[in-house]
């Protein structure tokens, strides 16, 4: 096995150099993986990753009750997770990008490995 790869459930995965990373880029990738960190949270991106929903959409899907999803949008919104764009009375939101995507989706299936 090379320095640039590394074996994850018996595949090769390249692994990038690490850059210096400043202090401020730590603290900001922290707080964004703390946005991250709540169950409800990773359902809306897993949510919003399939197509852009407004709030009703995720208490639908998720079974969760409205001012729950309104909260843990706002957190995702604060965080850059998440962005919305008001259509008529709605506020229909999307994922900023999809690499936040690519982390969720990533941990799940990385706990799903092991069970």
């Amino acid at each position: 096995m090379s320095a640039t790869t590394h074996d994850h459930a018996g595949a090769l995965c390249p692994v990038e150099p690490s850059p210096a990373l400043s202090p401020r880029a730590l603290t900001a990738a922290g707080d964004l993986l703390r946005a991250l960190a709540a169950p409800v949270r990773i359902a809306i991106v897993l949510q919003l990753r399939e197509s852009s929903q407004c709030v009703h959409d995720l208490v639908d899907a998720l079974g969760v009750t409205q001012p729950l999803i309104s909260q843990h949008l706002r957190v995702l919104k604060s965080a850059g997770v998440v962005e919305g764009e008001r259509k008529g009375r709605e506020v229909v939101y999307s994922l900023v990008d999809d690499h936040l995507a690519h982390i969720v989706v990533d941990a799940v299936a990385h706990v799903q490995e092991d069970s």
